[in-house]
């Protein structure tokens, strides 16, 4: 199973003191991402956002010069809203990302939980489920050929047998489909044969199994063979050296940014003995020193049979000196505690 991050480069939004700019907070991102690399992650991951709260409005830009930094970790998107763009800007900035990473690009399309980006380049809330359909639809078609012809719809134009450069240093640039939960959207990445990622922040993780069981039948019933497609699940969490020090440093960043969005959407507020019983094992949050947070991951991987597996750390103003220590103790302690553990399951069903 593939072990990762990913963040949305959250910054102050206030200048008192300690505050994080969107200049010092992309320049630690790439320390970041470089540790991550070095201490064996295999994903990191993106999120592009529209708000002051966060300065990953172009996160294939910040991709990219962290590619110049690592040597073998996957960079992604998490997610590019692709409503809101044009899919052959997309294809040729993920290419690009490809071919100076030798190979290491990923694109996470979705629709995005937020919803800036519509009004800012143009594009109507009712419009929202037509036009990432159309505009999913184009960017597979522009990943199978290099000249691609359009009959054009209500959000795209026409092209006649173009050529679209650069092709990517990847045979098929990988595609996969961002879900926060929404049945039909699980079933649309099914139907497309595309790997699935699952966010979940809040509930028990288990309840949203059958969502996979869905994407696997949806698959299925289109000519896939389930088996061959990648799933992920996306969570909250934090390591720290002893159960103590991970939850006391992770709830107050994390909490004033779900009470933050909560105020925004209409969510009660959230309390510490809610944080506590939500990093509970059947809980959302993945809270703990390395050997409870391993525990947590494999006891998931149990009930999802996940191929991927991404924590979002970096949530609220992190000191940074703290998330790079839990970014160490996430590659060198966590994982190989989960890759021995679902290889050892692996190696036990093959032989059953």
């Amino acid at each position: 199973m593939e072990l990762g991050l990913y963040t949305f480069a959250d910054v102050s939004l206030d200048n008192g003191p300690g505050a994080i700019t969107p200049h010092q907070r992309l320049r630690n991102l790439m320390e970041e991402i470089a540790l991550a690399d070095q201490v064996g992650l295999d994903v990191f991951g993106l999120g592009e956002h529209h708000r002051p709260d966060y300065a990953a409005s172009a996160p294939v830009v910040a991709l990219a010069a962290a590619a110049e930094r690592t040597k073998r970790i996957k960079l992604t998107s998490a997610v590019t809203v692709l409503s809101s763009d044009d899919p052959v800007r997309v294809f040729q900035q993920f290419s690009t990302l490809d071919l100076l990473s030798g190979g290491r690009a990923e694109i996470m399309a979705g629709r995005g939980s937020f919803i800036e980006s519509f009004p800012l380049f143009g594009y109507q809330l009712d419009d929202y489920d037509t036009l990432f359909a159309e505009k999913l639809e184009l960017l597979l078609k522009l990943r199978e050929s290099e000249r691609v012809s359009w009959p054009g719809g209500k959000h795209t134009p026409r092209i006649d047998n173009r050529g679209v450069y650069p092709r990517p240093f990847q045979e098929r640039l990988p595609i996969w489909i961002a879900v926060g939960g929404t049945p039909n959207s699980v079933a649309r990445a099914g139907v497309l044969g595309l790997p699935l990622a699952l966010a979940i922040i809040g509930g028990e993780p288990a309840r949203f199994a059958p969502l996979f069981d869905l994407y696997r039948q949806a698959a299925s019933r289109a000519g896939h063979d389930p088996a061959a497609l990648a799933t992920s699940i996306n969570v909250h969490g934090f390591v720290g050296e002893t159960t103590e020090q991970a939850a006391d440093d992770f709830y107050l960043p994390q909490a004033e940014v779900m009470n933050r969005i909560g105020r925004e959407r209409g969510w009660g507020p959230t309390s510490r003995a809610h944080f506590d019983q939500s990093r509970s094992p059947s809980g959302a949050l993945f809270v703990g020193n390395p050997e409870e947070v391993a525990e947590k991951i494999v006891a998931h991987h149990r009930i999802f049979g996940n191929d991927r597996f991404l924590l979002q750390m970096a949530i609220g103003i992190m000191p940074h000196a703290k998330l790079m220590k839990a970014i160490e103790l996430y590659g060198t302690k966590v994982a190989p505690i989960v890759r021995r553990e679902t290889a050892a399951t692996k190696a036990s069903a093959a032989a059953d």
